[in-house]
């Protein structure tokens, strides 16, 4: 079976309602629960059949992509309350302790979740997530692309960024999912690779990309309340992603983690998960049993 599509069967859907906000998820396999934060459509594709017989896998929208009953402010996607709706479903679902996993820019919500409902949580994951969003890292990871990338990659993504701004002014609702279609050169390890089928009927509020990864994100202090968490960390990175500060940008933050494990990828971009689907596999469950009592 594809990886685009979900398990036959063990597969329990539901929502829960948020205020305006309709939160879907989808839970699958078997074993320990891991709540992956995101949306409920687009994640279950990336993560592999043969990981679903280790763990339970929930996939979570958060507001970002959940559908609402009306427009709402930039100030109903504050942090805070996102962590709220993770917390709102883990709840409705019965999950006592789950390990916590967010992918790119899902990472921090992964992170800060743990920091703020330490009891419910036993290992975090946070999947091609740099330090932040900021200009210094910015700054990295153009100087990781400069550096780093061949002449036919380079070229491949000046060409499609050249479509860009016409397919965004055609449908400015879909700008963030167009914007990571065109970045493909930058995301994945085989550039030509087409994301499309993974983001087919991804609903996307834009309200929220724009405040959370361009301004909560771009000003996230990741190092603030690591002090208090006592959880182990994982770290996955993509050594041909692009779309973050490269996984040396940590250096500077590793000091901070009482426990932190940092894989690199070598055949992966922004979504290892996918890309080098057995391998991530591997690695994820050696570390969940190294890091259990008695696994």
């Amino acid at each position: 079976m594809s990886r685009l599509e979900s398990p036959g069967g063990g597969v329990e859907r539901g929502t829960v309602r948020s205020g305006s906000f309709e939160l879907h998820y989808s839970m699958e396999g078997s074993g320990r629960p891991a709540i992956v934060i995101g949306s409920a459509l687009y994640y279950p594709r990336t993560f592999s059949d043969e990981l679903r017989r280790s763990l339970r896998l929930v996939f979570v929208d958060h507001r970002g992509f959940a559908h609402s009953s009306k427009e709402e402010p930039a100030s109903e996607y504050a942090l805070d309350l996102l962590l709220a709706d993770v917390e709102r479903v883990r709840e409705h679902l019965g999950l006592d302790e789950v390990i916590i996993i967010g992918h790119s820019g899902h990472g921090y919500m992964a992170l800060e979740y743990a920091k703020k409902y330490p009891r419910h949580v036993s290992h975090v994951v946070m999947i091609c997530t740099g330090p932040s969003h900021g200009a210094a890292h910015n700054q990295l990871k153009e100087q990781y692309w400069e550096e780093a990338v061949c002449p036919e990659r380079k070229a491949k993504q000046e060409r499609d960024l050249k479509l860009l701004p016409g397919e965004i002014a055609a449908a400015p609702e879909r700008r963030f999912i167009t914007y990571c279609l065109r970045m493909g050169a930058r995301s994945w390890y085989d550039p030509e690779f087409d994301a499309t089928e993974l983001w087919k009927g991804v609903h996307v509020n834009m309200t929220m990309f724009d405040h959370v990864f361009g301004e909560v994100f771009r000003d996230i202090d990741i190092t603030k309340g690591l002090d208090a968490l006592d959880l182990p960390v994982f770290l996955a990175m993509g050594r041909f992603d692009y779309l973050v500060a490269p996984y040396s940008a940590w250096a500077p933050y590793r000091e901070h983690f009482r426990d932190l494990t940092v894989r690199v990828f070598d055949r992966s971009g922004h979504t290892p998960q996918l890309e080098e689907s057995r391998l991530f596999d591997a690695e994820l469950l050696h570390w969940l049993d190294s890091r259990t009592p008695g696994g």
